[in-house]
């Protein structure tokens, strides 16, 4: 991995001065400040703060659509996307539909090798088996023209709710001729959080349901609650790696809260369980890097009813089995990705060797070894060593390269892959995504004539300054800081994308290091007399006897003991 370069954030002072007026602790007044807070109540974490449904274009057409088929007893069959995101959409869309009266809901998810992304033609016809009067679409089908079409076709009716963008043709946006189309990234769609994830999409038709079902004079007695089902919101909000903004967050926090009362759902209290996590002390890093990949594992190579059926039983061991399940796949997952890591950093290096050193300025790589399932990953971990928009492909099960990218800040992957469609109209089968993350879909011979096109649009696009990696920091922790109780007061914050954990950077004198577990280091640190416990993961280079480091405050915790450690993010 590339050393990053050093950036301190900017803190309006003023900013951090109200904050500190309005009650906050004065290290989480600065911290806040410099990450775009400028008021006490956008920390407000309550429901009542929520951004009203109103808002989300097609959102009345959506409840009205929902609310009939619903009293005149119709099948609804949810259609479902096999990640993190859509596996707690669609757990959310069945859950709430039942509440809300619904007898009659199914389900159908995509098996990625066999289906592919979305509402295709095949997952309708697969839909169909079902005899439903109601298709709804949840985290996909904004981009799935052919697919809505057929469903129509077939006399159904079609709700998409989404959030990624819409489909370009010929240059122009255009979206698909549903009965109705929630999504904040639509065209004329004013909401003012464009961050919802699928499941926070997903949330909001609910809540706009209950509101016209309501009106309807539909609730005689009491009127369902569906707070109940934020934890699952929170969980598909922080895997699917959306901008933590401020409403986000308070989904978040919601569901943080439910878990760490104990009232989360029994797959998410069971997840907790196989991933070895408390949940009890629940945060968003659970989320994202326990929790969610245990899920998606379930996507990459098996099935993702498994991950649905986890979160949507109510019966504790049954989701305790579904969850042991998902963690044995995530375990094989992990081995999968391991050795299809240790094959693209070889293409790498070969591809650096051919161009005399010089990394291109995005990275496109294919091996017949690669599995479909984890290319995702891989192209994450290949981007993060080498801070370029990068693409893994492998075969596909119909013989096609499918191909998963992400990308670095200033370049836009799905805007990238539309350059390069416009300029050979024959090279991409298919493509969608956004901005920093992406699928394409190229036959078998053409990967080193995608991987040549990308190169280029990256070349034109980004400057020195975007290919190298920058960390921002927060600047030295304030003396006397590194104590259990500020590492407390920061992990109950909700931090993520967009929203990133403090890091902070001071120089330091190295007073020993040695490697544990093979590939991390331990160090010992001092600072003005004082000695510092600090680990850095994946990290085996040795450092020098001074040096500056980015850091993490974390609590370490060891026989119920627990004490101050910097985790270490970078050196300079």
């Amino acid at each position: 991995m590339t050393s990053p370069r050093l950036v301190e954030r900017d803190v309006p002072p003023r900013t951090a001065w109200a904050l500190e007026q309005a009650g906050i602790a004065p290290l989480l007044a600065r911290l806040l400040a410099a990450r775009g807070v400028r008021e006490a109540v956008e920390l407000d974490e309550s429901l009542q703060q929520l951004l009203p449904p109103t808002g989300l274009k097609g959102l009345p057409e959506a409840a009205r659509l929902l609310a009939d088929a619903i009293q005149a007893g119709e099948r609804i069959v949810i259609v479902a996307d096999y990640d993190c995101d859509g596996a707690t959409a669609c757990a959310v869309m069945l859950r709430g539909l039942k509440l809300l009266g619904a007898q009659h809901v199914g389900y159908v998810v995509p098996d990625r090798a066999v289906h592919g992304y979305g509402l295709t033609p095949t997952i309708v016809d697969l839909a169909l088996e079902q005899q439903p009067a109601l298709l709804v679409t949840v985290d996909n089908g904004i981009a799935s023209l052919a697919g809505v079409a057929h469903a129509r076709a077939r006399g159904l009716k079609v709700l998409v709710t989404d959030h990624h963008l819409p489909a370009l043709v010929d240059g122009a946006v255009v979206v698909p001729d549903a009965d109705a189309i929630v999504n904040p990234n639509q065209p004329g769609c004013g909401f003012a959080s464009k961050s919802l994830a699928g499941v926070g999409v997903a949330f909001y038709v609910l809540m706009a349901l209950r509101a016209e079902q309501r009106s309807r004079g539909l609730f005689i007695a009491e009127v369902p609650r569906l707070d109940g089902l934020l934890d699952l919101v929170a969980l598909g909000t922080v895997a699917d790696v959306v901008k933590l903004d401020a409403n986000n967050r308070r989904l978040v926090a919601q569901g943080l809260k439910r878990m760490r009362a104990g009232r989360a759902q029994p797959g998410v209290m069971a997840l907790f369980s196989a991933a070895k996590r408390d949940a009890s002390k629940a945060q968003g890093f659970d989320l994202g890097f326990a929790l969610g990949p245990r899920i998606n594992a379930a996507g990459r190579l098996a099935d993702m009813t498994l991950g649905i059926e986890a979160l949507t039983t109510d019966d504790p061991e049954r989701a305790l089995a579904l969850a042991v399940q998902l963690d044995a796949i995530n375990r094989e997952r992990r081995e999968i990705e391991s050795g299809m890591r240790e094959m693209a950093e070889a293409r790498l290096d070969a591809l650096v060797e051919a161009l005399s050193g010089a990394l291109p300025p995005a990275v496109a790589l294919f091996d017949a070894d690669f599995h479909e399932g984890v290319v995702g990953i891989v192209a994450s971990r290949i981007k993060d060593r080498v801070h370029r928009p990068t693409f893994v492909f492998a075969r596909g099960a119909d013989g096609h390269l499918k191909g998963s990218g992400r990308s670095i800040p200033g370049f836009h992957l799905r805007d990238a892959l539309d350059l390069v469609s416009k300029r050979d109209p024959d090279l991409l089968a298919k493509f969608g995504g956004h901005a920093m993350a992406a699928g394409a879909t190229l036959a078998v011979d053409d990967v080193n004539r995608f991987a040549l096109a990308f190169a280029r649009v990256a070349e034109e696009w980004l400057n020195e300054q975007d290919l190298t990696r920058t960390l921002r920091h927060d600047g030295a922790l304030p003396p006397g800081a590194a104590t259990a109780e500020t590492a407390r007061l920061l992990d109950a914050q909700v931090w993520g994308q967009g929203f990133e954990a403090p890091v902070f950077c001071d120089r330091f004198e190295l007073i020993s290091q040695r490697l544990v577990g093979e590939k991390h280091l331990k160090l010992r640190l001092r600072q003005d007399g004082r000695l510092i416990d600090a680990i850095w993961f994946n990290h085996i280079d040795m450092l020098p006897e001074r040096v500056t480091l980015a850091y993490r405050l974390s609590l370490d915790e060891w026989q119920g003991q627990q004490r101050v450690q910097y985790v270490i993010e970078a050196a300079a």
